[in-house]
């Protein structure tokens, strides 16, 4: 417990000059029912050996299962030095840097975080940064609705195809600022938007169109077909990636003629482990013309009265920092350590070494969809097979094989019957470069015996 200085002497002091009877009758307006009756389900206190004791085996209740899922947070392998480094006190106890003199190294991780996503993703700018992916698309629909000039509606364009819970969190976040998300359909044969389904918006005021790639089926787009659709009825596009597809695919900012104009995603994959769902951050960058429109913070260099090169923070535009009205945003603070363990993985396994990543990816994904699609019982849904995922669909209810294989340590993907009905017993698995050929045959051989 933290150490508290008061005594009761001090206690009783304070409360009869406030003219309180007690430190309860301060919470009197709380009604009765709502407040708590003790901490029913802490136990007593314990010697520390015996809570480290208590901690590890529940540590240890998690296992170490063999793990196909993906659905937005991969498993990569994540070098020994990027959280050596990360956890070294200079960049663990530094927080946010007000006080640009006061923090150069701090900023200047943030600086080279920047320059990275730009190359990455093709784009003029990068913010430094945000809370993971989906708040990350929330905020981006956010900027696209000031950035475009040209909308008199909130009308934005959003694919089924998008993870699900990005297009909730989005709605979360944006709804009540009356931006409406309008649904388009994908194709059952490949996963990918339904292009056709646009032509019943050409000619409308539709402010943004959201683009994922790949999308959350794993699935490519036609991104240069619909980035061009979208300029010609006047909407931006809002790129929704996965960063270390981007050391292999066409970058957004050169979809179509002119590129993006906001890209948003989720960083996890570039060092940030799984941890049981995070901490993660989310990432954010577009054009210059619409940098004054971006949320959160930007680091810029720059050289001081010497001429001695420095970095500063070069826009705030939180409220925080400026009039409330004119904010674009609320974001009070940043992922700004797994900012850093993002920029020493970059920095670590370089443009060639992400692309290695990313085929091995691939291949391991083509292997595991080849495996499973040769059991009695399984099939492909979509084809050709995409990046990191693929769907399947099982003969039989999802929910139940996949608590089967846990049993045996394997997490066999993600069941998307809540999301998608319509696919039936479709499956979402995950290949990432850890996975060995060994790991593919023990899922397939496991899955097999499950399904007879």
């Amino acid at each position: 417990m933290p150490f508290i200085p008061h005594t009761q002497d001090d206690i009783n002091s304070m409360l009869g000059a406030i003219g309180a009877s007690s430190l309860d009758a301060l919470f009197d307006e709380i009604p009765a029912e709502l407040k708590s009756v003790g901490l029913t389900q802490v136990p007593s206190a314990l010697p520390e050996m015996a809570v480290a004791r208590l901690m590890h085996g529940r540590a240890a209740i998690d296992g170490a299962p063999l793990n196909f899922v993906g659905a937005g947070a991969y498993e990569h392998h994540i070098p020994a030095a990027v959280w050596e480094i990360t956890t070294r006190g200079e960049f663990y106890s530094a927080y946010t840097p007000y006080q640009a003199e006061a923090s150069q190294g701090t900023l200047q991780v943030l600086y080279e975080f920047q320059s990275m996503m730009t190359a990455l993703t093709g784009m003029d700018v990068s913010n430094a940064s945000l809370y993971d992916g989906a708040s990350a698309l929330g905020e981006g629909l956010l900027m696209a609705m000031r950035a475009n000039g040209k909308s008199r509606t909130g009308r934005v364009l959003m694919p089924a195809s998008v993870h699900p819970y990005y297009r909730e969190t989005a709605y979360a976040i944006t709804h009540a600022q009356n931006i409406e998300q309008i649904a388009i359909g994908y194709l059952a044969d490949t996963g990918a938007m339904d292009l056709s389904a646009l032509k019943a918006h050409e000619g409308s005021d539709i402010a943004a169109v959201v683009v994922a790639q790949p999308n959350f089926f794993g699935q490519y787009e036609d991104v240069d077909a619909i980035t061009d659709w979208a300029h010609v009825q006047g909407a931006l596009v809002v790129a929704v990636v996965n960063p270390t597809s981007l050391a292999l695919l066409k970058p957004p900012g050169e979809w179509g003629e002119t590129g993006a104009d906001i890209v948003v995603g989720e960083g996890q994959p570039l060092g940030a482990p799984l941890s049981s769902g995070g901490p993660y951050f989310g990432f954010m960058c577009s054009k210059q013309a619409f940098v004054r429109q971006m949320p959160g913070r930007i680091v810029g260099r720059t050289v001081d009265l010497d001429g001695k090169p420095g970095f500063t923070l070069t826009l705030q535009a939180r409220e925080q920092h400026i009039r409330r009205s004119r904010a674009t945003s609320n974001i009070c603070t940043n992922q700004g350590l797994l900012v850093t363990a993002a920029t020493i993985y970059m920095a670590i396994t370089g443009p060639e070494g992400l692309a290695r990543t990313a085929s091995a990816s691939t291949a391991n994904l083509q292997a595991l969809r080849q495996a499973l699609c040769a059991i009695d019982g399984v099939e492909a849904v979509f084809a050709p097979a995409g990046f990191h995922e693929c769907v399947i669909r099982l003969n039989q209810p999802v929910a139940p094989v996949l608590e089967k294989l846990a049993n045996l340590g394997i997490v066999g993907g993600f069941d998307l019957n809540r999301h998608y009905p319509e696919l039936g017993n479709a499956l979402l698995v995950c290949a990432t470069e850890t996975k060995t050929e060994q790991d593919i045959k023990q899922y397939a051989d496991a899955l097999s015996a499950t399904l007879q």
